[in-house]
């Protein structure tokens, strides 16, 4: 294996379906100051417009940009993997945050959760309108468990839905957003041509199909957006977030939300000398039954001292994948070590 102290090049198979890599860094801060750290995101599997495949490519960079700005300025895996959610819940392509599926009443409900490893504590919210970040939200949730317990001795959410996240985030301090700046040209032109493809059915009396099986619209992602850190310290993290399926019913909270389903995220423990981080894109995730389908990004790491070289010193091997059922998928990677970020359209 190469020792890897200055750039990210890794092995990759051929497959689109099961793409992987390794690397080898030091997870210490280097004497120039650059700290140490890697980090995998994605657009969501689904499929994506070739047209748009460059749209696609820069906000991953831009998110892997964010998160890597963060390991360099010694943050920890949680600020790291937020970042990264919070660009790509901002482009108006990815089905999250700004630009997410409407659901049937022509609304913005968004699912979101963040896991960090060194813990096992967890935060997410399920539903959400009117916020831009549900990430933020899902981030503060998990912050305020770590404090204890609440007065009078009340447990502290970690998991919120509805009306009641929302008005817990506006509460503690997450901006309001309302749903109309949220929404773009191409999420409400796609809920017309839904919604008039349902009013067709319903009066051919035609069984609705999924819309998740169709593309003829050249639509964006169909599903969750993630992404999955490790830290200098070997932390990992990992989060997703999500607008959820177009035209679905209103309160619907998809996997993204729930816990062990959207992203898992845990050190190296007596049991394991490996830390995982994984962050999974459709529903059910990667079931075998037609139109089904999804995605999953992972990064496995495992800490070891190299006495060899000096006792201060602490290697991390990083692998990781990614792989999907859909029709596209489309990933970027970076280390805190490198100058720009990598990335890659997956198609079937």
């Amino acid at each position: 294996m190469e020792n890897l102290e200055n750039s990210t090049d890794c092995k990759e198979t051929a497959s689109p379906l099961n793409n992987s890599g390794s690397l080898l860094n030091n997870t210490d801060s280097r004497p120039d100051g650059r700290a140490m750290g890697f980090v995998l995101v994605h657009a969501g599997a689904g499929y994506h417009s070739e047209s748009k495949a460059k749209e696609y490519k820069h906000v991953c960079k831009r998110a892997c940009q964010k998160a890597v700005d963060r390991l360099r300025a010694g943050g920890m895996a949680l600020e790291a993997v937020t970042a990264a959610l919070i660009e790509l819940e901002d482009s108006p392509f990815t089905n999250a945050g700004t630009g997410s599926n409407l659901n049937l009443s022509g609304e913005i409900e968004c699912d979101a959760s963040i896991m960090d490893g060194k813990s096992l504590n967890y935060g997410a919210v399920g539903a959400l309108s009117g916020i831009k970040n549900p990430v933020l939200v899902a981030r503060r949730l998990l912050s305020e468990t770590q404090k204890g317990k609440l007065s009078a001795g009340r447990i502290p959410p970690c998991f919120l839905v509805g009306k009641g996240a929302e008005q817990w985030a506006i509460s503690h301090g997450i901006p309001a957003c309302p749903t109309e700046k949220m929404t773009t040209k191409f999420s409400l032109s796609g809920y017309k041509r839904n919604k008039r493809k349902m009013e067709l059915a319903e009066q051919v009396e035609m069984k609705r199909k999924r819309q998740s099986c169709e593309h003829e619209n050249n639509s964006a992602c169909l599903d969750t957006v993630g992404a999955v850190v490790v830290d200098r310290e070997g932390n990992v993290a990992a989060a997703v977030s999500s607008g959820g399926l177009a035209m679905k019913h209103p309160g619907r909270v998809g996997q993204a939300a729930h816990y062990g389903c959207g992203c898992w995220a845990e050190n190296a423990r007596d049991i394991s000398l490996y830390s995982t981080a994984v962050s999974t894109s459709g529903s059910p995730f990667l079931a075998g039954e037609d139109c089904v389908l999804g995605g999953v990004i992972v990064l496995r790491c495992c800490t070891c001292g190299e006495a060899q070289r000096s006792e201060d010193i602490q290697a991390v091997l990083v692998e990781f994948l990614w792989s999907h059922t859909t029709e596209s998928m489309c990933v970027g990677y970076m280390s805190a070590q490198d100058s720009k970020a990598r990335v890659s359209s997956s198609y079937i």
